[in-house]
């Protein structure tokens, strides 16, 4: 059974007693510990089920490796599922659950899935959900939904009350991992002058020295790791972070780091978790190596895990996993941990060793010890369901179809060798060369991450570099160079010498024994958490998946929430042995950041409630609160939609504003339409390849129509295009495009066209803008004084800046209602006085506010299209009826080729029309026109769709707008629109513009 030690345990304090529960049984841990090491010292082996077949799961690691010991913590608004034992500090109070059984852990009816292995091997599910095909609605889809997932999802009405928070930072040199090497680079690159942080993900620092034995100068490691981190603290030029994990490199050295401030700390009122948002100018990796499993049947099994792992427990815990343990190993580095285990006074039964005859320092120790070391062995099966009760040893170069011994034990510790921690490395674009000595990929130090000069910015040192044995004179040559390259010139003191024991050459063994049958390797567990099987591999192999990338995604291999960090090397070495290829062929699969799960709030911090997508007002929000607005979500703003009177009703209130818009002086908040400003001497060229037409040969004080495509072709925004002066120009957008568009033009310049001198700025909120619209505005604006509005004075499509009524005004002569319309642009501190005044001198004019549905209708009944209604991605300008707006003398413009393209020169595309019902009535929104025939699946195939519609207070009918096949061509004939169920509607193809279609009212 699995213990507490009656002494030792370098990481707690026994004097803490810390109470927690598991599955509502009361435990007790010490400070220091993990859950996983407080779990096994109460001789809690199972913890949870696998994935697919619920077999038993116990702790196989001691770190964010971890595949197998998952629970679920806390409850209520705080529970959290799929947490990792091996990486949660123990506190008072905690409270854990399993995952993944029913109806208990115990007894798990789900692990009848273990009887029928047969029937769910890989890809099974491809396999077998197909047919019959009605099957797939009512009886598979529902039982694969309640089986998938390990943890159960929080309540949907649980409200996280914990606070998170965000912190951008900078440093010239960041280095991940607090172990030996990191310590070192740290001290070296902060001593030569640079300005250093350091990141650890545990809650300590020295990494695994201080368990392996590691001595510095011939004295022990405990007191050069305090040392150091003496000297580190004292350093203005150094920031230290435990408990700090890094999460992802990218682009121009942004990494982001994800510290759990407070996890330990529940009670705590600082942040639960912190997201590091840091721009290095150099990275150091030093993250270290991971121990790789062996894969023998029932390696499973709870009770058996990575040989350092136990002695992780067993040292920085005082946990011993068992009472009799069996090592099993290829390589002397598990010979510690039966040595380790020996000297606590934990029964040793044998070191079963692969090679065939390990003479090495290590096992030599061991020998000297009294350990049975046996050769050329390897193990053939473990005993036991919900913890181990024994092992079967045989040859290992034999089929296994007979056992040689057998060992009666509670513990298995196993050691496959080392891989080094690559991810960070290769996150973004750093090459990765196979190790054959160590069978392990490791960083190419000729092929780094590249920054935006072509130089590398990441550097690996120790471990993680491939180097398992003596780090620091590597760890300080990594973090001069680091400070150096930087231009830092101060001197560094040179390192000290450690010392580990030399370790022989190990033997790769990726199936144990090499030789084995079937039914062995049906039992031989690759990934712990999704089940998947040697057996499982070597199927996908067979079946074709030869691509690493397939096979993965085919079997689910690393798919889990380890990522792989365990099964991957072994997963890679079995699909090789199967195609008959060396492992280096075959490749890796894509390491992706975050290197461990990101807590959600994390990412979020503070966007959250009333934050998370803040609420914009425009300066007349206000007013528009206290006169009866019903509000319109438009992307982050809130516009009225209609302005209610008392017992009015919507259709009645956009009536109202329509009629009067068009008869007398309507008011429209266009604060929120997008305003950015262009300039420098290449704005004109910059603008002439964002927009289909012309926008150079623009005079100032003139406004020009423009369309925006993306590369595709596909039409995304438009706007007026106002140009202030021979370098600078005013570019209204959409008004949930603004934001989109500002990043579309900075990603073009900063990526694209980076020597064009341009510069933008977002200028939407320094301004409210109001439409004055209808018959009368002229005669309102005149009124206030001022500038020369008149006809000949601002022609339609010009603009002025002057002084209205005392305002200090921009006033675009543009219409998006057909009308006379003024849209004047004030400060934003003004917007609200002129806005009064405006109601104020054209209170006997019949001056009227009117909201965006009274907009959408009056633009309609012109014709003009609006972005997100006509457009949906797919839409070119062609397909609108805009060729106008597309320049034939212009080379280039994005979108150009890609309108070009085949099927966007099809005739059977379908194009904006007019539509008009038989009886008048309104189209519902969106509404297929459908064709009698039918399709290969019996659906009805349709030649259209209903993009905007409307009824027409002004015309006294529905009016609607729609894009159908060969529209334009077609003008007169009746479609047929599906309505409700079965019935249909008739309408017909008509112009788009159904008012004014001269223009006349718009030109007065």
């Amino acid at each position: 059974m699995s213990h507490r030690l009656a002494t030792g345990g370098r990481l707690i304090d026994r004097a803490q007693v810390q109470k927690f529960t598991f599955n509502g049984k009361p435990m007790n841990g010490f400070k220091g510990d993990t859950l996983a090491a407080s779990l096994l010292a109460n001789d809690q082996m199972l913890l949870g089920r696998s994935f697919k077949y619920h077999r038993p799961r116990g702790v196989v690691a001691s770190g964010a490796e971890e595949p197998n010991a998952l629970v679920g913590l806390s409850r209520g608004d705080r529970y959290e599922p799929n947490q990792r034992t091996t990486t949660t500090e123990v506190f008072d109070g905690l409270v854990a659950e399993s995952q993944n059984h029913w109806p208990s852990l115990n007894f798990d009816m789900m692990a009848l899935n273990n009887l029928v292995p047969q029937f769910l091997t890989a890809g099974f599910y491809y396999k077998t959900f197909i047919q019959p095909r009605a099957f797939w609605k009512h009886v598979y889809e529902p039982i694969i939904r309640r089986s998938a997932g390990l943890g159960k999802a929080p309540k949907q009405d649980a409200r996280d009350p914990d606070t998170y928070e965000q912190i951008y930072a900078f440093c010239d040199v960041l280095v991940i991992g607090g172990g030996i090497a990191g310590l070192q680079a740290a001290l070296t690159a902060a001593q030569a002058g640079a300005k250093v942080c350091m990141w650890e993900q545990t809650d300590h620092w020295g990494g695994r020295a201080p368990v392996d034995g590691v001595e510095i100068d011939g004295q022990p490691i405990e007191a050069w790791i305090n040392s150091t981190i003496e000297a580190l603290e004292k350093m203005d030029n150094v920031h230290l972070r435990l408990r700090c994990m890094g999460a992802g490199v990218h682009d121009h050295g942004y990494m982001l780091g994800y510290e759990r401030v407070s996890d330990h700390l529940p009670k705590s009122d600082a942040p639960r978790h912190r997201l590091w948002r840091m721009r290095a100018r150099q990275i150091i990796t030093a993250t270290g190596a991971i121990e790789r499993p062996l894969s023998f049947a029932g390696n499973d099994v709870p009770g058996v895990m990575l040989a350092s792992a136990m002695r992780d427990y067993l040292v920085n815990y005082a946990v011993a996993p068992g009472q009799e343990v069996v090592v099993v190993t290829n390589n002397d580095d598990a010979y510690r941990t039966a040595i380790a285990l020996r000297r606590a006074g934990v029964g040793v039964a044998a070191v079963i060793d692969a090679r065939a005859e390990p003479s090495g320092e290590l096992p030599q120790q061991a020998r000297a010890q009294g350990i049975r070391v046996l050769t050329g062995r390897g193990i053939r099966k473990v005993k036991g369901g919900k913890r181990v009760t024994g092992v079967e040893i045989c040859r290992i170069d034999s089929k296994g179809t007979a056992f040689t011994e057998k060992f009666d034990c509670d513990a298995v510790a196993m050691s496959g060798g080392w891989s080094p921690v690559v991810h960070l490395w290769s996150h973004c674009g750093g090459k990765l060369i196979w190790d054959e000595a160590g069978s392990f990929f490791r960083p190419d130090p000729e092929r780094p991450p590249l920054g935006a000069d072509g130089a590398g910015f990441v550097r690996v040192c120790g471990s993680a570099a491939g180097a398992l044995g003596a780090v620091l004179a590597d760890a300080h040559a990594c973090g001069l160079s680091a400070a150096q390259i930087l231009g830092a010139t101060a001197n560094s003191t040179p390192p000290a010498t450690d010392t580990v024991a030399t370790n022989e050459p190990m033997e790769p063994v990726w199936m144990m024994p090499r030789n084995a049958e079937y039914d062995l390797r049906m039992k031989m567990w690759l990934d712990f958490q999704n089940d998947v099987k040697v057996a499982d591999v070597q199927l996908a192999a067979r079946e074709g998946y030869q691509s690493v990338e397939h096979t993965k995604r085919y079997t689910t291999l690393g798919m889990a929430t380890d990522q792989g960090k365990l099964s991957n090397i072994n997963g890679l070495a079995i699909l090789s042995d199967a195609l008959g290829q060396p492992i280096p062929a075959t490749g890796t699969t894509t390491f992706r950041p975050p290197y461990t799960p990101i807590s959600l709030a994390a990412i979020a911090g503070e966007a959250r409630g009333s934050i998370f997508q803040p609420l914009r007002r425009t300066p007349l929000h206000d007013w528009h609160e206290a006169n009866g607005a019903d509000w319109e979500p438009v992307g982050q703003w809130r516009r009225p939609y209609t302005y209610l009177r008392t017992g009015e009703k919507r259709p009645d209130s956009v009536n109202r504003e329509v009629k009067n818009a068009r008869e007398n002086i309507g008011l429209l908040d266009a604060s929120t339409l997008g305003k950015i400003l262009v300039s420098g001497p290449d704005a004109g060229r910059f603008l002439d390849m964002l927009y289909t037409n012309m926008m150079s040969s623009l005079k100032p004080g003139k406004c020009r129509y423009g369309l925006m495509c993306n590369e595709n072709g596909f039409l995304m925004d438009d706007g007026v295009v106002a140009r202030i002066d021979d370098q600078s120009f005013l570019v209204h957008t959409t008004s949930g495009g603004a934001d989109h568009i500002h990043a579309w033009m900075e990603d073009w310049l900063q990526c694209e066209w980076w020597d064009w001198k341009v510069h933008t700025i977002n200028l939407t909120e320094q301004f409210a803008q109001i439409a004055v619209v209808g018959p009368k505005a002229r005669t309102l604006l005149e009124r206030l004084g001022g500038m020369d509005v008149s006809r000949d004075a601002l022609p339609f499509m010009d603009w002025r800046e002057g002084t209205l009524g005392g305002f200090n005004a921009r006033v675009f002569r543009i219409s998006f209602s057909g009308e006379l319309s003024f849209e004047v642009a004030v400060p934003a501190s003004q917007g609200r006085a002129f806005w009064d005044r405006l109601l104020a001198e054209g209170a006997d004019l019949g001056i009227m506010p009117y909201g965006t549905e009274a907009l959408h209708i009056l633009r309609a009944e012109k014709g003009f299209i609006m972005i997100g209604d006509e457009t949906d991605g797919t839409v070119i300008p062609q397909d609108l009826g805009l060729n106008w707006a597309i320049s034939k003398k212009k080379e280039d413009f994005l979108g150009k080729r890609g309108m070009e393209r085949e099927a966007m020169l099809s005739p059977t595309r379908w194009k904006l029309v007019g539509l008009q019902t038989l009886d008048g009535s309104v189209l519902p929104h969106g509404a297929l026109a459908v064709r009698p025939e039918k399709n290969a699946n019996g659906q009805a195939v349709t030649e259209g769709r209903v993009t905007s519609t409307y009824y027409s207070a002004t015309l006294g009918r529905g009016i609607a707008m729609g894009l159908v096949e060969r529209g334009p061509d077609r003008m007169g004939e009746e479609l047929a629109f599906a309505g409700d169920g079965d019935t249909r509607i008739k309408a017909r193809i008509v112009d788009t513009v159904l008012y004014d279609k001269e223009g006349e009212k718009q030109n007065v």
